[in-house]
């Protein structure tokens, strides 16, 4: 009887172990809300623009330099 509780014994540490050393991999949500930051389109479009005003003037009123 002793063998057999030593037996129960040890399989229990074992399953115990071996429970214990499985990898675990945990997916979770981000705490910071992730940003995108779109404000390099917009001010670029801007500048096209501003340009093609310019180019426009420059045009119009090309004695001014």
């Amino acid at each position: 009887m002793a063998l057999a509780a030593s037996r129960s014994g040890l399989a229990a540490a074992l399953l115990i172990g071996v429970a214990a050393c499985t990898p675990r991999v945990a997916i979770e949500a981000p705490k910071d809300p992730i940003v995108i930051n779109l404000n390099v389109k917009i001010e670029q479009e801007v500048r096209v623009k501003v340009e093609r005003d310019v180019d426009t003037l420059l045009n119009q009123n090309q004695d001014i330099f």
